[in-house]
């Protein structure tokens, strides 16, 4: 029979295995390991010593690559409010991670984030990303989150204006770099208008809607859910709808993230995998969720979620993205939002990696 001496002895030797395999150091919890394993060696034949041994290899195992995760939040992106509601992240991710949430106002605020290194992962239009990416801004998209009808013309309620053609000569407010920006450009395409044919006010969304209903403006590119809340609340009306007009919800990662935290960027795509699957069994909550965050009526907040947001998309971006963007390109170079249509192209090649996607696996999620 193997004495006890030995036997701690040799639950000494696999403590201290664990701990080289995983390559734990200084400044990651080693202390704790090593004062476990210590205890150990020394003799200890407390449950709790052999108890921490075991915690200490477990969690040298599972420590992470940074102890910072930033990443935003928007009232855009339902499932961002399902993953920062639920604690997807904090849970799963435990006190070796702090995780800090940053509100996007919308694609542009997102982007802005992004290229200054605020957040790791932000949340923006397919369109918007594809502009930062096409002006130097080192992105990918890592999963998609919606296929939105998020975007419609908006005019005031009582406006004599009914079609896109009525808006020549109109002020029209609107979030450049955003969904309804190049919404708006397509929309007057199909009326033979450009944007030079309106005169433009750029307003981030919440100006925008408010501009519109004070009469600041003529007309309004809105964004849900404050456009459906102008709806509602203000008798505002939607002019010009096409789904075809919506690029995706596209949630991108800064280069520098996914180069140094490989592992935290798959935590977000499973995290993102597990609230489409709590918001596809969840409908109401999620309806008050975003009635909540975005400070709407729930009635409003049914309309956006029901009848204009697909969240059962595949989270895999790819062909169908960019089919969507192939349409957009051509805009960008021509309403000179970027310099050449060869640094669209190379944007389009580089933006999107689906890998994290691929691997999604919501149960590696902690609730």
């Amino acid at each position: 029979m193997t004495s006890p001496r030995l036997a701690l002895r040799g639950l000494a030797l696999v403590a201290g295995a664990a701990l080289l395999l995983t390559g734990c150091v200084a400044g990651e919890g080693s202390d704790q390991a090593d004062n476990a394993a210590t205890d150990v060696a020394d003799g200890a034949t407390s449950d709790a010593a052999t108890d921490a041994a075991t915690d200490a290899a477990d969690g040298a195992a599972t420590e992470w690559s940074a102890d910072t995760l930033s990443i935003d939040w928007a009232t855009y992106n339902p499932l961002s409010l399902v993953v920062k509601e639920n604690h997807y992240l904090e849970d799963t991710l435990g006190d070796a991670v702090t995780v800090e949430w940053v509100q996007s106002a919308g694609s542009n605020k997102a982007n802005e984030a992004l290229r200054a290194g605020a957040i790791d992962v932000g949340s923006t239009a397919g369109s918007a990303a594809l502009l930062a990416r096409a002006n130097g801004s080192p992105i990918h998209t890592i999963a998609i989150y919606s296929q939105p009808e998020w975007s419609a013309l908006v005019v005031p309620a009582g406006s004599d204006i009914t079609s896109v053609a009525d808006l020549k000569g109109e002020s029209v407010a609107v979030t450049k770099g955003t969904d309804p920006y190049f919404f708006l450009l397509q929309a007057l395409e199909t009326a033979g208008l450009t944007a030079d044919d309106i005169t433009i006010q750029n307003l981030q969304h919440a100006d925008g809607k408010a501009a519109l209903e004070n009469g600041s403006v003529d007309a309004w590119s809105g964004l849900d859910p404050l456009m459906a809340a102008s709806e509602e609340t203000a008798g505002s009306t939607l002019i010009y709808r096409n789904i075809d007009f919506n690029t995706y919800g596209f949630l991108n990662a800064t280069q520098d993230f996914l180069d140094a935290s490989p592992d935290l960027a798959q935590i977000v795509v499973d995290a993102y995998a597990k609230a489409q699957e709590w918001a596809a069994e969840n409908p109401d909550e999620l309806v008050n969720l975003l009635a909540e965050a975005a400070q709407i009526d729930p009635a409003v907040a049914s309309t956006v979620i029901t009848e204009r947001t697909n969240l059962e998309v595949s989270q895999v971006p790819g062909q169908a993205q960019l089919d969507v963007l192939t349409i957009v390109a051509p805009i960008l170079v021509s309403n000179g939002d970027v310099a050449t249509q060869d640094a669209v192209d190379d944007a389009l090649d580089a933006l999107i990696d689906p890998t994290f996607a691929e691997k999604a696996d919501p149960s590696t999620i902690t609730e």
